[in-house]
C-alpha cells in the first residue's frame, strides 16, 4: 500500500494511503529502514504493509532543517512592520530555497500597520527588487483578511510550507486560510519578535491544498556550500558573473576587473550585502573541508529502484584482506602439493 507521511511522534508514523480519504493510519518503521539509517520525513510517500513502513518512495525534493519533503511550494513570510522587513533573512531563504529548487511564494503580512502613502512606497521598493527575479509577490493583513483570496489562489491545490521570522504572521495567516485551526502566539513587546507556536510537523489539509505546518527553519546557515557555487544561486549576480573576466572570481571589492564589481549599480545594494554575508560563510565551511578531509559514507546504495544496507569501507578493506591472505595461502599450498 502506496502512502504519504503526514505526522511524526515519537517512533509512530502517521500516514494516508492514497486511494483512503478517511483518517491516519499509525505505523512504525521496518528495522532494515533503521539498519540502512534512512530518515523518514513529514510529507515523503512510502509503501506500508502490516502497519509498518518497509520502503521509502523517490522524493521531488527534500530538506533538512526543517525535515520535510516532497513540497511544490515555500511561502517566506515577512511583515512590514513589528517586524520591518529583513532582507538578509529574505534572500537567505531564497538562495536556500533556489538551491533545493523549491518554489518561492513572497508574502508580505501586516499591511494595515502602514497608511497608503507608506504602503505604496514599500510595494514600489519590493517589487523593483524581486519581480524582475521571477518571483510571485503578495501583500497581506491575516487580520483583516486583505489579500487572502489572492493568496489562496496562488497556493491552491499545491504541498506547501511557510518560512520566516517568528511573529511575522506565519500562524495567524494559517488561522485565516484554515478558519482557526492553528494556535497563535503574541509579538514580544520588547524585541517585536514573536514566539515559535509550532511544536512539531505534519500535514494540514485544506480544500485541496497540503498544509505542512513546521516549527521553520532554525539556524540556516550555508555550511553546506562552496564559495565558488554561491553566485549561481543570485540570478540578478550571476547574470554578470557569468560574463565575468576571472574564472574563479569570487565578486568581491578586491576584483577590481570583475564583472560584477562593474556593474554594481544595477544590482540591488541588499542583494549584494545579503551575497558577501554568505559569502563569507562558504568560506568558513570551505575551510572546515580543507582541514578536515573527511567524506562521510552513504549508508544505503540503490540498485534496480531499490535500497539496500552498503557495506562500510572499514569492512570492505578488511574483508578484501582476508580474501588476499586465503588466496595466497592457497595458492601456497598448491605449490607445496606439486613439490611432493
Amino acid at each position: 500500500m502506496k502512502a504519504q507521511v503526514y505526522k511524526i511522534h515519537s517512533d509512530f508514523y502517521y500516514v494516508k494511503p492514497f486511494l483512503d480519504k478517511e483518517g491516519l493510519i499509525e505505523c512504525k518503521l521496518r528495522e532494515i529502514l533503521k539498519k540502512q539509517k534512512i530518515k523518514v520525513k513529514v510529507g515523503d510517500f512510502v509503501e506500508v504493509e502490516d502497519g509498518a513502513i518497509f520502503n521509502l518512495l523517490d522524493r521531488k525534493n527534500s530538506l533538512i532543517r526543517p525535515s520535510v519533503s516532497n513540497l511544490d511550494l515555500v511561502v517566506v513570510v515577512s511583515s512590514l512592520l513589528e517586524p520591518k522587513v529583513d532582507f538578509i533573512q529574505l534572500n537567505r531563504y531564497l538562495t536556500f530555497l533556489k538551491y533545493h529548487k523549491i518554489e518561492a511564494l513572497l508574502c508580505f503580512n501586516k499591511d494595515d500597520l502602514m497608511n497608503k502613502e507608506e504602503l505604496k512606497k514599500a510595494e514600489d521598493e519590493i517589487r523593483k527588487i524581486y519581480e524582475p527575479l521571477g518571483y510571485k509577490i503578495v501583500f497581506t493583513s491575516a487580520i483583516y483578511n486583505d489579500g487572502m483570496n489572492e493568496f489562496f489562489k496562488l497556493i491552491q491545490n499545491k504541498t506547501i510550507a511557510f518560512s520566516g521570522l517568528s511573529g511575522v504572521g506565519k500562524s495567524s495567516i494559517l488561522n485565516a486560510i484554515t478558519n482557526g485551526n492553528i494556535k497563535t502566539g503574541n509579538v514580544s513587546s520588547k524585541n517585536k519578535r514573536g514566539c515559535h507556536t509550532t511544536r512539531h510537523i505534519e500535514i494540514i489539509e485544506f480544500e485541496g491544498t497540503k498544509i505542512i505546518d513546521t516549527p521553520g527553519f532554525s539556524r540556516l546557515t550555508f555550511d553546506f556550500l562552496l564559495p565558488k557555487d554561491l553566485d549561481i544561486l543570485f540570478d540578478d549576480i550571476y547574470f554578470y558573473a557569468k560574463n565575468c573576466k576571472y574564472q574563479d572570481c569570487l565578486h568581491t571589492e578586491a576584483d577590481e576587473d570583475c564583472n560584477v564589481i562593474k556593474n554594481l549599480d544595477k544590482i540591488d545594494e541588499k542583494r549584494y550585502e545579503s551575497y558577501l554575508n554568505f559569502l563569507e560563510e562558504t568560506k568558513e565551511f570551505k575551510q572546515k573541508v580543507t582541514y578536515e578531509s573527511q567524506k562521510e559514507e552513504t549508508t544505503n546504495k540503490r540498485f534496480k529502484e531499490k535500497t539496500f544496507a552498503k557495506i562500510s569501507s572499514k569492512k570492505r578493506s578488511f574483508s578484501r584482506k582476508r580474501l588476499n591472505q586465503t588466496t595466497k595461502n592457497l595458492h601456497l599450498e598448491e605449490i607445496g602439493e606439486d613439490d611432493d
